[in-house]
C-alpha cells in the first residue's frame, strides 16, 4: 500500500490598514506647526495638487526658506491693514513663510491674477480656497480655507514649504 502525501501551500494576501480605503495611516494633528527661520529666499509660485490621501500647497522661494507658522485660525487678516481675508470651508489655516515676495528693491517676486484665488482648487476633496493676506515685513500670509478642521503637516525641501492637509481623521 502506498499513500502520497500531498501539502498545498496557500499564500493569503492581506492588505495593511495604510492600504485600506480610508485609512491612510495619517497621524499629524491639527495643532500649530512652525520653524524658526534662519535662511529667507524671495517667494516666486504657489500652487496646489492632489494626492490618494492629502491636498498639498506648496510655496516656491528664489533661494531657500525654512521657517514657518501653520495653524488653525477663527479668521485670517491681511498682513499690515488687518483687513478680513474671507475664506470658504469649515476651517481656516494660516499660513505664514519667513521669506517676502519681493525683492532687496521692492519688487514683486510673487504675483497673482486674483488675491481671493491664488490657486484653482476647485474639486480637491479637502481644500476650499486659497487666498492673499500680503507680504509685509519680511514674511507672507496667505490663508488656506479647508472642508474641516483636519489633521495637517508642514515640512521643507530644498526651495520649498509643503503644507498636507489630510482628507479626513
Amino acid at each position: 500500500m502506498v499513500f502520497a502525501l500531498v501539502s498545498a501551500l496557500v499564500v493569503v494576501v492581506v492588505p495593511s490598514a495604510s492600504a485600506a480605503p480610508g485609512a491612510c495611516g495619517i497621524e499629524w494633528g491639527s495643532l500649530p506647526k512652525s520653524a524658526p527661520p534662519s535662511v529667507a529666499g524671495n517667494l516666486t509660485d504657489i500652487r496646489a495638487g492632489r494626492q490618494d490621501c492629502y491636498d498639498r500647497l506648496v510655496f516656491d522661494f528664489r533661494g531657500t526658506n525654512d521657517g514657518y507658522v501653520v495653524q488653525y485660525v477663527d479668521n485670517v487678516y491681511e498682513d499690515g491693514s488687518g483687513r478680513l481675508v474671507p475664506l470658504r470651508g469649515g476651517a481656516k489655516l494660516q499660513v505664514v513663510v519667513y521669506s517676502p515676495a519681493y525683492d532687496d528693491n521692492g519688487n514683486p517676486t510673487y504675483t497673482y491674477p486674483n488675491r481671493a484665488e491664488l490657486v484653482d482648487v476647485a474639486g480637491y476633496s479637502t481644500f476650499r480656497q486659497v487666498a492673499w493676506a500680503g507680504s509685509f515685513e519680511g514674511q507672507t500670509t496667505v490663508g488656506l480655507g479647508v472642508r474641516a478642521q483636519l489633521p495637517f503637516r508642514v515640512f521643507t525641501l530644498p526651495g520649498r514649504v509643503v503644507v498636507d492637509v489630510a482628507h479626513q481623521w
